[in-house]
């Protein structure tokens, strides 16, 4: 698995991966994305700001994350446990659907963690679907712990924190 920051070139491969993926996410009756969020402008956005990374594998899109600092107003409902730590948050991390069940979600948050390690973060937040429970079991199963939770358009979704 190759990771690079997202070009704009990539954007239209990226929000095919989505709705494929809110597609299959659907069909599981796990409704946490619509056309609504996230869209094309939205990772746009994320490519202006070099946020955005995509996981390469047999030059395909596999997944896609967003990394940074960026947080809506809910996540002061969180207890972190490392309030005074370098931080960074994951956003839309998202396994294209003919790449899920092995195990590159796990490679990426493993890569994801290496990388802040390497640049001095200590601590990941993120928040997930309570309804998703594939997306739970992965956060859990890699050590990453409740703290809170935050009341979206979507649904509860809960604040979890994993310190490196």
């Amino acid at each position: 698995m190759v990771y690079r920051l997202a070009k704009e070139t990539d954007i239209d491969k990226i929000c095919s991966l989505v709705e494929n993926a809110v597609k299959k996410m659907e069909s599981q009756l796990i409704f946490q994305w619509d056309d609504l969020y996230p869209t094309k402008a939205d990772f746009l956005d994320d490519v202006q700001k070099q946020q955005l990374f995509i996981g390469m594998y047999n030059n395909d899109i596999s997944v896609i994350y967003v990394l940074n600092k960026d947080s809506d107003k809910e996540y002061k409902n969180g207890d972190w446990k490392y309030p005074n730590s370098e931080y960074r948050i994951i956003h839309r991390l998202c396994v294209n659907p003919e790449y899920q069940n092995r195990g590159i979600a796990k490679l990426t948050l493993l890569h994801i963690e290496k990388k802040l390690r390497e640049i001095g973060v200590e601590t990941i937040r993120l928040d997930v679907f309570s309804n998703n429970p594939f997306a739970l079991s992965l956060y859990q199963n890699n050590g990453y712990k409740k703290v809170g939770n935050a009341d979206w358009r979507k649904g509860r979704f809960y604040l979890m924190e994993k310190h490196l």
